[in-house]
């Protein structure tokens, strides 16, 4: 069983803070970096040390107050900066060093200005250099969703001989489809030497709105870890969001996967994230969407009451939502609008029901919702008539 383990490591306080206009005090990352370990995520990772005193504070800060989760350090392979976060790092329990270096020729000649095999010499040395300061390094092969699958492969390969404990396998640019990525992921299962002494991690992002999906297929094909965030924070699009990929490793058991993650904090770890990163969250987001448990057409909302599991595969209470919600639009039926009248004390018949009904449309042709009020209202008028 321990071999279907599925890793989840949160870059919320990283990738997630990458979104203009949220970024994090100390204060604010260490009480986000609480709630994450509370809730079981494995790896946190806390920030990019070298990128400002700010955020080498924070990794030192989280670093000193988590102690069961890994917390993780985010590096270029630059000795300067591996250093820098092996420093911030001193004080964690579980210290992770993450550097890496790009690997599709886009990047190699662009953003780089070399060569493969100077791509490979870098890679090797900043493995090296960052295994010599801490025992667990992970290293990212950026742009891997775009890089050549064979010289992926030996890049891989080389980290992997230099020390690296995990690697992650990028769709940066978010450019995969499911079954690209999942073919990439067996491809170095099956082709890498020694891919065993290493856990392969998913990290995808959003811009095809494909990052949830690559991930599952990530670990349908071998990998063991899913880089994610909290609503799917994260630059550009964002990231593979953790309470999608959590909700569906646990709904689609049968894949034989699990996570350590207590899904009823999902929710309010959700609120604590947007609250504190002045994001707010899609009303039709999944998951955690405020909307996410609401139903207003008559078709659902009668089949919902006669049974909630026809519309819904999961509970409010699983995630931590507050409960589900018949939403009275002038798409409700007439099941909707008694069970919402007997809700609020007033125990009608159905051909009470039906002459309300007509009266309900009226109101809800001319507002976007049908509040208590308003049913109130109507409820007192016809007990006056009747």
């Amino acid at each position: 069983m321990a071999q279907n383990k599925i890793d989840i490591f949160d870059t919320t306080l990283r990738d997630g803070e990458q979104v203009p206009g949220c970024k994090l005090n100390t204060k604010e990352k260490v009480e986000i970096a609480l709630a994450l370990e509370g809730m079981g995520v494995d790896i946190i990772e806390a920030g990019f040390p070298i990128s400002s005193p700010g955020d080498f504070a924070s990794v030192e800060a989280i670093s000193k107050v988590i102690k069961n989760a890994t917390v993780c350090g985010l590096t270029r392979s630059v000795e300067k900066d591996i250093e820098c976060a092996a420093a911030a790092l001193k004080h964690a329990v579980r210290p992770r060093i993450h550097t890496g270096i790009g690997s599709s020729d886009i990047h190699i000649k662009h953003k780089f200005n070399t060569t493969r095999e100077e791509i490979l010499r870098r890679a090797a040395h900043a493995t090296k250099f960052a295994r010599n300061l801490v025992g667990d390094v992970e290293f990212f092969a950026e742009d891997a969703g775009r890089a050549d699958i064979e010289f992926l492969a030996r890049l891989i390969e080389t980290v992997i001989s230099a020390g690296a404990t995990v690697v992650n396998i990028p769709d940066t640019t978010g450019y995969c489809l499911p079954h690209q990525y999942g073919e990439k992921i067996a491809y170095l299962v099956n082709n890498v030497p020694n891919i065993d002494k290493a856990i392969i991690s998913c990290h995808c992002h959003n811009d095809l709105g494909l990052a949830t999906a690559n991930s599952i297929a990530g670990i349908i094909n071998g990998a063991r870890q899913i880089e994610c965030t909290i609503n799917g924070m994260g630059e550009r699009a964002g990231n593979t969001a953790l309470e999608e990929v959590v909700m569906i490793i646990q709904k689609h058991h049968g894949m034989g996967f699990y996570t350590n993650v207590k899904t009823e904090q999902l929710n309010p770890l959700s609120r604590l994230v947007s609250d504190t990163m002045r994001m707010p969250v899609q009303p039709n987001k999944a998951v955690v969407g405020g909307n996410a448990f609401a139903h207003s057409s008559g078709i659902h909302q009668d089949g919902f009451l006669k049974e909630a599991t026809t519309y819904e595969i999961m509970t409010p209470e699983e995630v931590g939502a507050e409960s589900s919600k018949i939403v009275l639009t002038a798409r409700s039926g007439r099941s909707a609008l008694a069970h919402r009248f007997l809700k609020l004390g007033h125990e009608f018949t159905r051909n009470d029901i039906d002459v309300l009904y007509q009266q309900f449309l009226e109101v809800a042709d001319r507002k976007k919702e049908v509040e208590d009020v308003d049913l109130n209202e109507m409820a007192q008028k016809h007990q006056v008539i009747a």
